[in-house]
C-alpha cells in the first residue's frame, strides 16, 4: 500500500469537490483508495470554500491550495471531532518552525497572534456508523502579500518569514505531519490528541470579549467538548456551549 498518493490541478473549482469525486468513482484497488493519504493540490482554485458560505480567497501559484483524504479506522460518526482535531494539530505542527506566536483558532483556524494564516473544511463520509473517509481542505497563506479589504485578518508566511518560501516544501511537511496525527488517531490515541489541542488553542487563557446571538460577552474558554461544542464560562459565572458559527471572537 503506497504511503501517499498525490494528484497536482493547475486549475480546479474545489479540491475538495474534485477529490471526493474522484474517491467515489475509484475502485478499491486505485492507487487513490489504498493509499494512508491521498492529496490533490492546485495552483488555482475558481470557487474556493471555507465554512460555511464563506469563500477562501488566493492569488493564482501564491498559497497551498489543497485536499487530503484519509480513511481512518474504527472511528465513530459520533467521534469525529477527534478527526478535526487531529487535522489542526497536524497544520499546527508542520507551522512550529515559526515559533511563538502560532494557534489553533477553535475550530481548526490556524492564527499567527491575531492574524488568520490557514483555514480548513472538513468533509466526511460515512459508512455503517462509521467514519468510511473524511477530506480536509485546506488553505495556507504563502507567499501572497496581498488581500482584498473584505478580508478581516489574514497574514501569510511571506508577511512573518520577510521572503518567499516554497509551496511544495509546505506541502511535504503537512502531509508529513498529518501521517503521523492520523497514525495517533488508527492508535486510539484520543486522550493525547485532545491535551494537545487544547493546548494549542488561541485564547485558552484569560477574559476575552465574543459575540452571539444576544450580543457581546466576556468570558475565559473552558475547553471544546468531544462533540466539537466550544465551551465558555462567562462573567456571571455560566456556562455556554456553542456550535461553530454560533459564537465569535471580538479580535
Amino acid at each position: 500500500m503506497p504511503d501517499v498518493h498525490t494528484i497536482h490541478l493547475t486549475e480546479t473549482d474545489s479540491t475538495n469537490r474534485f477529490l471526493l469525486d474522484a474517491y467515489r468513482a475509484a475502485t478499491e484497488d486505485d492507487p487513490l483508495r489504498m493509499a494512508k493519504v491521498a492529496v490533490a493540490y492546485a495552483d488555482f482554485q475558481t470557487a474556493g470554500r471555507g465554512q460555511g458560505c464563506n469563500k477562501w480567497e488566493s492569488e493564482k501559484g501564491k498559497n497551498l491550495l489543497c485536499s487530503l483524504l484519509v480513511r481512518p479506522q474504527g472511528v465513530k460518526a459520533t467521534q469525529q471531532y477527534i478527526l478535526s482535531m487531529a487535522g489542526a494539530l497536524a497544520l499546527y505542527d508542520a507551522l512550529t518552525p515559526l515559533g511563538e506566536g502560532l494557534a489553533l483558532k477553535w475550530p481548526n483556524d490556524v492564527y499567527w497572534h491575531d492574524s488568520k494564516l490557514s483555514g480548513t473544511l472538513i468533509e466526511t463520509t460515512l459508512k455503517g456508523g462509521n467514519i468510511e473517509a473524511c477530506i480536509f481542505g485546506i488553505g495556507l497563506n504563502i507567499n501572497q502579500q496581498h488581500f482584498s479589504a473584505d478580508v478581516p485578518n489574514p497574514v501569510a508566511l511571506r508577511h512573518i518569514l520577510g521572503h518567499d518560501t516554497d509551496i511544495a516544501d509546505w506541502l511535504q511537511r503537512i502531509v508529513a505531519a498529518f501521517r503521523q496525527r492520523m497514525d495517533a488517531v488508527s492508535g486510539g490515541e484520543y486522550a493525547d490528541i485532545r491535551t494537545d489541542y487544547h493546548a494549542a488553542l488561541y485564547r485558552r487563557t484569560g477574559t476575552h470579549a465574543y459575540r452571539d446571538s444576544q450580543g457581546t460577552f466576556r468570558a475565559t474558554m473552558q475547553g471544546v467538548a468531544d462533540d466539537g461544542h466550544l465551551i465558555l464560562r462567562d462573567e456571571q459565572g455560566a456556562l455556554r456551549q456553542y456550535a461553530v458559527k454560533e459564537v465569535q471572537c471580538i479580535l
